[in-house]
């Protein structure tokens, strides 16, 4: 197995009321605090097949930096298909996409990969009115994956795990290789430092359910060698290309 990143944005940034203030408020922390923030996505070379953990946003779009602005995702790198087949992927080889949720920077280029199994929990897949034979509404039916309590077997050391609350329907992918656990979240957490200080962002649909996928996420990675390979972070793909085990305390 073959993880690699497709970058799209960096050099931006995440205010801390942003990326902490889901639980305390946004005036609990420091305005002038801010985070690194960029817009990657991930794809699983299996070999035999190629598997997308989320499809990138539409290449037209742009952000422009906003003094004081609470998120900023940086500067253009690629267009994601550009960059899919920079990292050597020819599309035509995908036959799986694992959907993290509904939200349009991990789900524009669906529609680049006509051919290609869409996976989706069916909570997200009723929010997008996605319909079609190549569309699955994931049963997660393969029982429990250590701390998490739902998930689905897409292929050999690749789960599927149903993690609500950023919204109804989120999941995240877990790949299991070499030893390592390479945990492809969306946006459980908008920078590696909330999941260090145990923060939730002011992004979510469902309060409760965020706090319990923190919780299970937190424990996941406390009891096991596990790159944590964030959306909205550069740490995602450095962690990546060093395979740097998060570390919790």
């Amino acid at each position: 197995m073959t993880i690699k990143t497709i970058r799209m944005f960096d050099g931006g940034f995440i205010s801390q009321p942003f990326a902490f203030g889901g639980e305390e408020g946004k005036e609990a922390f420091d305005d002038q605090m801010y985070y690194r923030n960029s817009l990657q996505n991930y794809v699983l070379d299996l070999g035999d097949e190629v598997i997308l953990a989320d499809t990138g946003i539409d290449d037209g779009f742009s952000q422009p930096r906003t003094f004081g602005a609470p998120l900023y995702m940086g500067d253009r790198v690629s267009g994601y298909m550009d960059a899919l087949k920079a990292a050597g992927i020819d599309p035509a080889r995908v036959t799986k996409i694992l959907i993290t949720h509904k939200h349009n920077d991990h789900t524009d280029h669906i529609k680049s990969f006509p051919n290609a199994k869409v996976y989706l929990s069916p909570e997200e897949a009723d929010a997008m009115k996605l319909e079609g034979e190549n569309v699955v509404r994931c049963p997660f039916s393969d029982g429990a994956y250590y701390e998490f309590e739902r998930s689905q077997i897409i292929a050999p050391g690749v789960r599927y795990v149903f993690a609500p609350g950023h919204t109804k329907g989120n999941s995240i992918i877990i790949a299991e290789d070499d030893g390592l656990f390479y945990m492809m979240h969306g946006d459980v957490t908008y920078c590696d430092a909330a999941l260090k200080a145990n923060k939730l962002s002011i992004i979510f649909e469902d309060k409760a359910a965020a706090r319990d996928t923190l919780d299970r996420v937190r424990a996941f990675v406390k009891a096991r060698p596990t790159v944590y390979l964030s959306t909205h972070c550069p740490e995602g793909y450095e962690s990546l290309a060093l395979k740097r085990v998060m570390k919790l305390a």
